[in-house]
């Protein structure tokens, strides 16, 4: 599997792109804010051919460019249908409104083809396989996605498994839960039930700084250590 990412000049949103390896199809995930131009040098250097553009969540710092992106290569969109809203409206999310944030100097337009994520659910895509976890939390449509690993592929084998968490796991941190739609709680329930199952050399890539693994954040990740699940009552003697 071949994966390259970059960080948008606006909030440093990662957005990555997948491919079994280069000069194939590709997947897109979280093409954010003023992306285009280095999205599509990134995809003419290694002559890649997208196929569909995957959403993390419906935040527009990593979303804001789907449509060009889908648009120009009649390509989908995929979002969990919780923050299916928020390609419509993505201001629904923000504590403040689009010409507040941009000044009116960018206009933000919906996909045209958008097809709907479901929990533990796979995607076929590329010649890749992703798997689907809802992860709520940090938006209430919040997802993840899991590639396997696949250490007999030759050169760009990636012996371990990989996981796009989105703002749900960060290096050291996790997704902020004070904005619309988010809540501590949730997001709790999601690292327990999501992250802290997954095997420690599962490879992090987040939607915002640099990639981790979750045995690293299990040991020292201070927000993991608190969705642990408390240790069962003591019984007999």
């Amino acid at each position: 599997m071949f994966v390259t990412g970059f960080p948008s000049a606006m909030f440093a949103t990662n957005c990555f792109v997948l491919a079994p390896a280069p000069g194939e199809q590709c997947v897109v995930v979280d093409p954010g804010i003023d992306v285009v131009p280095q999205l599509d040098a990134v995809l003419a250097e290694h002559k890649l051919q997208p196929v569909a553009v995957l959403l993390t969540h419906g935040h527009l710092d990593h979303t804001f460019s789907v449509q060009p992106v889908c648009g120009a290569r009649g390509i989908p969109a995929w979002i969990h249908p919780d923050d299916e809203e928020l390609l419509h409206d993505p201001g629904k999310a923000l504590s403040m409104s689009l010409d507040q944030l941009f000044g009116g100097r960018r206009t933000y337009t919906e996909p045209d083809d958008v097809k709907l994520l479901t929990d533990g659910g796979t995607l076929e895509l590329a010649g890749l396989t992703f798997t689907v976890d809802h992860a709520p939390g940090h938006t209430r449509g919040s997802v993840m996605f899991r590639l396997p690993p696949d250490p007999d592929a030759g050169q760009w084998a990636v012996p371990e498994q990989v996981l796009l968490s989105g703002d749900v796991l960060f290096q050291g941190s996790i997704g902020r839960t004070d904005l619309p739609g988010g809540s501590y709680e949730q997001m709790l329930d999601s690292l327990a039930r999501k992250i802290l199952p997954l095997d420690d050399g599962t490879i992090v890539l987040p939607g915002h700084g640099g990639a981790t693994t979750i045995g690293n954040e299990r040991a020292t990740n201070p927000y993991l250590a608190e969705a642990a699940p408390l240790a069962g009552p003591n019984r007999g003697m």
